[in-house]
Protein backbone atom coordinates (compact mmCIF):
# COMPACT_ATOMS: atom_id res chain seq x y z
CA UNK A 1 0.00 0.00 0.00
CA UNK A 2 2.62 2.23 0.20
CA UNK A 3 5.36 3.25 -2.16
CA UNK A 4 8.67 1.92 -2.84
CA UNK A 5 11.44 3.71 -1.07
CA UNK A 6 12.57 6.71 -4.35
CA UNK A 7 8.87 7.26 -4.72
CA UNK A 8 7.93 7.71 -0.77
CA UNK A 9 10.48 10.15 -0.95
CA UNK A 10 9.15 12.04 -3.60
CA UNK A 11 5.39 11.93 -2.73
CA UNK A 12 6.62 13.13 0.59
CA UNK A 13 8.30 16.15 -0.97
CA UNK A 14 4.79 16.69 -2.76
CA UNK A 15 3.40 16.61 0.42
CA UNK A 16 5.27 19.42 1.80
CA UNK A 17 6.85 17.08 4.79
CA UNK A 18 9.89 18.91 6.00
CA UNK A 19 13.04 18.31 4.07
CA UNK A 20 15.10 16.85 7.34
CA UNK A 21 12.13 14.39 7.98
CA UNK A 22 12.03 12.36 4.88
CA UNK A 23 15.13 10.07 5.45
CA UNK A 24 13.88 8.96 8.43
CA UNK A 25 10.30 8.09 7.25
CA UNK A 26 11.87 6.37 3.97
CA UNK A 27 13.78 4.19 6.66
CA UNK A 28 11.09 3.35 8.90
CA UNK A 29 8.22 3.21 5.99
CA UNK A 30 10.26 -0.29 5.13
CA UNK A 31 9.38 -1.60 8.51
CA UNK A 32 5.74 -0.82 8.03
CA UNK A 33 5.41 -2.70 5.00
CA UNK A 34 8.05 -5.72 6.26
CA UNK A 35 5.73 -5.81 9.27
CA UNK A 36 2.50 -7.93 9.41
CA UNK A 37 1.13 -6.00 12.28
CA UNK A 38 2.31 -2.74 10.92
CA UNK A 39 0.93 -3.15 7.53
CA UNK A 40 -2.66 -4.76 9.23
CA UNK A 41 -3.09 -1.41 11.16
CA UNK A 42 -2.32 0.62 7.91
CA UNK A 43 -4.43 -1.13 5.74
CA UNK A 44 -7.28 -0.66 8.69
CA UNK A 45 -6.37 2.89 9.10
CA UNK A 46 -6.82 3.79 5.08
CA UNK A 47 -10.06 1.24 4.80
CA UNK A 48 -11.75 3.68 7.59
CA UNK A 49 -10.59 6.54 6.31
CA UNK A 50 -11.36 6.38 2.98
CA UNK A 51 -14.84 5.28 3.11
CA UNK A 52 -17.98 6.95 2.41
CA UNK A 53 -14.96 9.62 0.64
CA UNK A 54 -16.02 13.18 -0.09
CA UNK A 55 -19.81 12.75 2.84
CA UNK A 56 -19.59 15.53 4.97
CA UNK A 57 -19.68 14.42 8.93
CA UNK A 58 -19.17 10.91 8.34
CA UNK A 59 -17.27 9.88 11.48
CA UNK A 60 -14.34 8.65 11.25
CA UNK A 61 -12.12 6.52 13.97
CA UNK A 62 -8.66 5.35 12.91
CA UNK A 63 -7.16 2.67 14.77
CA UNK A 64 -5.02 4.02 17.79
CA UNK A 65 -0.78 2.58 16.85
CA UNK A 66 -0.63 0.55 20.17
CA UNK A 67 3.28 0.99 20.04
CA UNK A 68 6.44 2.03 22.24
CA UNK A 69 6.79 5.60 22.17
CA UNK A 70 8.79 6.97 19.25
CA UNK A 71 9.52 8.10 15.96
CA UNK A 72 6.94 5.76 14.06
CA UNK A 73 4.37 6.05 16.34
CA UNK A 74 4.48 10.24 16.45
CA UNK A 75 4.20 9.91 12.27
CA UNK A 76 2.69 6.52 11.34
CA UNK A 77 -0.44 8.47 10.65
CA UNK A 78 2.27 9.81 7.58
CA UNK A 79 2.12 6.18 5.95
CA UNK A 80 -1.81 6.32 6.73
CA UNK A 81 -2.45 9.37 4.20
CA UNK A 82 0.28 8.29 2.13
CA UNK A 83 -1.58 5.24 1.68
CA UNK A 84 -4.79 7.28 1.60
CA UNK A 85 -3.48 9.54 -1.43
CA UNK A 86 -4.59 7.58 -4.44
CA UNK A 87 -8.15 7.61 -2.99
CA UNK A 88 -8.01 11.49 -2.41
CA UNK A 89 -7.18 12.46 -5.76
CA UNK A 90 -9.60 10.06 -7.68
CA UNK A 91 -11.95 11.74 -5.86
CA UNK A 92 -10.64 15.15 -6.40
CA UNK A 93 -10.59 14.35 -10.01
CA UNK A 94 -13.79 13.22 -10.25
CA UNK A 95 -14.81 16.22 -8.90
CA UNK A 96 -13.07 18.17 -11.10
CA UNK A 97 -10.10 19.80 -8.73
CA UNK A 98 -7.66 21.49 -10.02
CA UNK A 99 -3.78 19.79 -9.47
CA UNK A 100 -3.12 23.04 -7.71
CA UNK A 101 -5.95 23.24 -5.50
CA UNK A 102 -5.00 19.60 -4.59
CA UNK A 103 -1.27 20.09 -3.83
CA UNK A 104 -1.98 23.15 -2.03
CA UNK A 105 -4.56 21.38 0.03
CA UNK A 106 -2.42 18.25 1.16
CA UNK A 107 0.79 20.04 1.28
CA UNK A 108 -0.83 20.74 4.98
CA UNK A 109 0.53 17.40 5.95
CA UNK A 110 3.91 18.96 5.78
CA UNK A 111 2.67 22.23 7.35
CA UNK A 112 1.50 20.20 10.46
CA UNK A 113 4.75 18.27 10.92
CA UNK A 114 6.23 21.54 10.37
CA UNK A 115 4.24 22.64 13.47
CA UNK A 116 5.01 19.50 15.50
CA UNK A 117 8.66 20.08 14.68
CA UNK A 118 8.72 23.52 15.90
CA UNK A 119 6.88 22.58 19.07
CA UNK A 120 8.59 19.54 20.34
CA UNK A 121 11.72 19.54 18.64
CA UNK A 122 11.13 16.04 16.90
CA UNK A 123 9.45 14.82 13.55
CA UNK A 124 5.74 13.92 14.25
CA UNK A 125 2.03 14.99 13.32
CA UNK A 126 0.53 17.34 15.30
CA UNK A 127 -2.81 16.93 14.65
CA UNK A 128 -3.79 13.85 12.69
CA UNK A 129 -7.56 14.27 13.27
CA UNK A 130 -6.97 17.22 11.16
CA UNK A 131 -5.57 15.96 8.41
CA UNK A 132 -8.61 13.59 7.70
CA UNK A 133 -10.41 16.59 6.62
CA UNK A 134 -8.27 17.11 3.45
CA UNK A 135 -7.87 13.27 2.94
CA UNK A 136 -11.39 12.55 2.68
CA UNK A 137 -11.97 15.62 0.12
CA UNK A 138 -14.02 17.71 3.00
CA UNK A 139 -11.28 20.67 2.82
CA UNK A 140 -9.70 22.69 0.35
CA UNK A 141 -7.15 25.66 0.70
CA UNK A 142 -8.07 28.15 -1.67
CA UNK A 143 -5.57 31.22 -1.36
CA UNK A 144 -4.96 31.99 2.24
CA UNK A 145 -7.99 30.72 4.01
CA UNK A 146 -8.87 27.31 3.74
CA UNK A 147 -12.31 26.26 3.30
CA UNK A 148 -14.47 23.17 5.07
CA UNK A 149 -17.66 21.48 3.82
CA UNK A 150 -19.58 21.55 6.88
CA UNK A 151 -23.49 21.13 7.93
CA UNK A 152 -25.04 23.61 10.80
CA UNK A 153 -25.23 22.58 14.07
CA UNK A 154 -28.43 23.25 16.08
CA UNK A 155 -27.25 26.35 17.98
CA UNK A 156 -25.70 28.47 15.41
CA UNK A 157 -28.10 27.43 12.78
CA UNK A 158 -30.47 28.99 15.63
CA UNK A 159 -29.01 31.87 15.94
CA UNK A 160 -28.39 32.81 12.42
CA UNK A 161 -31.82 31.97 11.48
CA UNK A 162 -33.01 34.20 14.31
CA UNK A 163 -31.32 37.44 12.33
CA UNK A 164 -33.18 36.79 9.15
CA UNK A 165 -30.79 34.17 7.08
CA UNK A 166 -32.81 30.92 5.78
CA UNK A 167 -30.92 28.03 7.54
CA UNK A 168 -31.64 24.79 9.41
CA UNK A 169 -29.33 22.60 10.99
CA UNK A 170 -27.85 20.22 8.90
CA UNK A 171 -28.09 22.56 5.55
CA UNK A 172 -24.29 22.86 4.06
CA UNK A 173 -22.12 25.26 5.84
CA UNK A 174 -18.55 26.72 5.02
CA UNK A 175 -16.17 26.65 8.17
CA UNK A 176 -13.18 29.21 7.10
CA UNK A 177 -9.69 28.49 9.14
CA UNK A 178 -6.47 30.02 8.92
CA UNK A 179 -3.28 28.26 8.10
CA UNK A 180 -0.30 29.18 9.55
CA UNK A 181 2.77 29.77 7.86
CA UNK A 182 1.09 31.70 5.02
CA UNK A 183 1.92 35.16 5.44
CA UNK A 184 -0.69 37.84 6.97
CA UNK A 185 -3.92 37.93 6.92
CA UNK A 186 -4.68 41.10 5.01
CA UNK A 187 -7.66 41.63 3.98
CA UNK A 188 -6.83 41.67 0.26
CA UNK A 189 -5.45 37.72 0.60
CA UNK A 190 -9.31 37.36 2.37
CA UNK A 191 -11.14 38.89 -0.43
CA UNK A 192 -9.08 36.78 -3.06
CA UNK A 193 -9.89 33.55 -0.97
CA UNK A 194 -13.57 34.34 -0.95
CA UNK A 195 -13.55 34.79 -4.29
CA UNK A 196 -11.90 31.94 -5.28
CA UNK A 197 -14.09 29.38 -2.90
CA UNK A 198 -16.97 30.64 -3.96
CA UNK A 199 -15.99 30.16 -8.02
CA UNK A 200 -14.39 26.94 -6.65
CA UNK A 201 -17.62 25.55 -4.82
CA UNK A 202 -20.13 26.81 -7.65
CA UNK A 203 -18.00 24.29 -10.06
CA UNK A 204 -17.03 21.31 -7.81
CA UNK A 205 -19.85 21.17 -5.66
CA UNK A 206 -23.05 23.05 -7.77
CA UNK A 207 -25.40 20.73 -5.39
CA UNK A 208 -24.54 22.05 -2.20
CA UNK A 209 -25.97 25.62 -1.62
CA UNK A 210 -24.19 27.09 0.76
CA UNK A 211 -25.85 30.35 2.37
CA UNK A 212 -23.28 31.37 5.25
CA UNK A 213 -19.59 31.17 5.80
CA UNK A 214 -18.71 30.26 9.68
CA UNK A 215 -15.29 30.45 11.75
CA UNK A 216 -14.96 29.50 15.49
CA UNK A 217 -11.79 31.04 16.50
CA UNK A 218 -10.15 33.00 19.37
CA UNK A 219 -9.36 35.62 16.62
CA UNK A 220 -12.93 36.41 16.80
CA UNK A 221 -12.52 37.76 20.56
CA UNK A 222 -14.05 41.18 20.84
CA UNK A 223 -11.25 41.46 23.71
CA UNK A 224 -8.96 42.04 20.91
CA UNK A 225 -10.11 45.22 19.99
CA UNK A 226 -9.05 46.55 23.44
CA UNK A 227 -5.45 45.98 22.45
CA UNK A 228 -4.86 46.06 18.66
CA UNK A 229 -5.10 49.38 15.98
CA UNK A 230 -8.33 49.51 14.24
CA UNK A 231 -6.43 48.60 10.54
CA UNK A 232 -5.05 45.99 11.96
CA UNK A 233 -5.40 42.26 9.92
CA UNK A 234 -7.18 41.04 13.18
CA UNK A 235 -9.52 43.11 13.34
CA UNK A 236 -10.47 44.16 9.95
CA UNK A 237 -11.05 40.10 9.63
CA UNK A 238 -13.39 39.84 12.62
CA UNK A 239 -15.15 42.98 11.03
CA UNK A 240 -16.51 40.23 8.34
CA UNK A 241 -18.10 38.29 11.32
CA UNK A 242 -21.56 38.71 12.75
CA UNK A 243 -20.76 36.77 16.33
CA UNK A 244 -23.04 34.51 16.85
CA UNK A 245 -21.38 33.88 20.38
CA UNK A 246 -18.47 32.99 22.57
CA UNK A 247 -18.19 29.98 24.62
CA UNK A 248 -18.09 30.80 28.60
CA UNK A 249 -15.03 28.86 29.42
CA UNK A 250 -11.80 30.54 28.53
CA UNK A 251 -9.57 29.18 25.92
CA UNK A 252 -6.16 30.65 27.05
CA UNK A 253 -4.38 27.98 25.57
CA UNK A 254 -5.48 28.74 22.30
CA UNK A 255 -3.93 31.97 21.47
CA UNK A 256 -0.54 31.11 23.08
CA UNK A 257 -0.80 28.11 20.78
CA UNK A 258 -0.82 29.60 17.61
CA UNK A 259 0.77 32.81 18.51
CA UNK A 260 3.84 31.48 20.05
CA UNK A 261 3.98 27.93 18.95
CA UNK A 262 3.25 25.67 22.25
CA UNK A 263 0.24 25.80 24.43
CA UNK A 264 2.34 24.94 27.63
CA UNK A 265 4.54 28.04 27.59
CA UNK A 266 4.71 29.92 31.13
CA UNK A 267 2.50 33.05 30.98
CA UNK A 268 5.02 35.55 32.50
CA UNK A 269 7.63 34.44 29.59
CA UNK A 270 5.63 35.06 26.55
CA UNK A 271 7.54 37.66 24.21
CA UNK A 272 6.25 41.27 23.34
CA UNK A 273 7.87 41.34 20.39
CA UNK A 274 4.89 42.47 18.15
CA UNK A 275 1.21 43.89 19.01
CA UNK A 276 -0.85 40.58 18.73
CA UNK A 277 2.37 39.20 21.01
CA UNK A 278 1.88 41.43 23.27
CA UNK A 279 -2.08 41.70 23.47
CA UNK A 280 -2.12 38.07 24.32
CA UNK A 281 0.42 38.08 26.82
CA UNK A 282 -0.45 41.47 28.61
CA UNK A 283 -4.10 40.65 29.19
CA UNK A 284 -2.89 36.78 30.23
CA UNK A 285 -0.51 38.62 32.79
CA UNK A 286 -3.34 40.97 33.97
CA UNK A 287 -5.70 38.07 34.92
CA UNK A 288 -7.78 38.56 31.94
CA UNK A 289 -8.95 35.01 29.67
CA UNK A 290 -9.23 34.62 26.03
CA UNK A 291 -12.30 32.78 24.54
CA UNK A 292 -13.69 31.42 21.14
CA UNK A 293 -15.75 33.12 19.37
CA UNK A 294 -18.07 31.78 16.87
CA UNK A 295 -18.86 33.98 13.92
CA UNK A 296 -20.77 33.86 10.64
CA UNK A 297 -21.55 36.31 7.74
CA UNK A 298 -24.38 35.28 4.88
CA UNK A 299 -22.86 34.28 1.32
Amino acid sequence: MLPDADELAEVLLDLAVPHEDINELVRMGRRVTDDPELRGILEASVGELVQDMGEVGSPVDLPELDWPSGPLQRCFSVYVFVAALPYTRAYHRARGVPDEVSRHTLADLGRNMAVHRRRHGVPGVQAPWWLVHHFRGELYQLGRLQFERARHGERTARMIAGAGLDVTSGMPCLNLHIPDYLGPLSPRACDRSLALAAEFLARHFPEEKYRAALCHSWLLDPQLKEYLPADSNILRFQERFRLARRDAEPADAEPVQFVFGDPGLAVASLPRRTAVERAVGDHLRAGGHWYVGHGWFPL
